[in-house]
């Protein structure tokens, strides 16, 4: 029995957006992550939703038309993201690397129409070949709670770091 069913069984319907549910979704989401289940965290997302990861230093503000960002993938970008993420010819994560996401502080910030802002602060750790890589910040999403199951349409992943070290943002955080 798959232990995230519940929390899976009560997002598949639509209807109210409470914290409560909001956090369940985010903890699905990391546990995804953590299980390495990217295929279903894909599934997550909204067609046409959008995955940015802006430059550190450069907050929530910054559009990615105009600067370098880590990540930014629309919706045919991050499909081809898990789809190379998951073939062997993935250097950098084959063999996978081990992974938390640690998600906390999570507040709905708006709601309108069903469509709810959401941020959270996240703190995500990489093992991998006995280094521990961590990253911290603050995830901004838009959340999707009238579909069934409730869709991300958009994910912004703000690093607080003042610089990556050493340099690597091989996996989804």
């Amino acid at each position: 029995m798959n232990a995230d069913s519940p929390i899976a069984d009560d997002l598949a319907m639509s209807g109210s957006c409470t914290r409560a549910k909001v956090e369940n979704f985010l903890y699905h989401e990391a546990a995804l992550l953590d299980g390495w289940r990217i295929e279903e965290w894909f599934a997550l997302f909204a067609e046409g939703a959008t995955y940015e990861v802006p430059p550190t230093g450069d907050g929530d503000e910054t559009d990615p038309a105009t600067s370098l960002f880590y990540i930014a993938d629309d919706y045919v970008r991050l499909r081809e993201r898990v789809t190379r993420l998951l073939k062997k010819d993935a250097h950098s994560e084959f063999p996978r690397s081990r992974q938390r996401h640690m998600v906390s502080n999570v507040r709905v910030t708006a709601l309108v129409d069903g469509v709810a802002d959401v941020a959270c602060n996240f703190v995500t750790y990489r093992a991998r070949r006995g280094v521990v890589d961590t990253y911290y910040g603050q995830h901004l999403y838009r959340i999707d709670c009238n579909a069934a199951p409730w869709r991300i349409r958009s994910k912004r992943s703000v690093l607080d770091m003042d610089m990556l070290y050493p340099g690597k943002l091989s996996i989804i955080i």
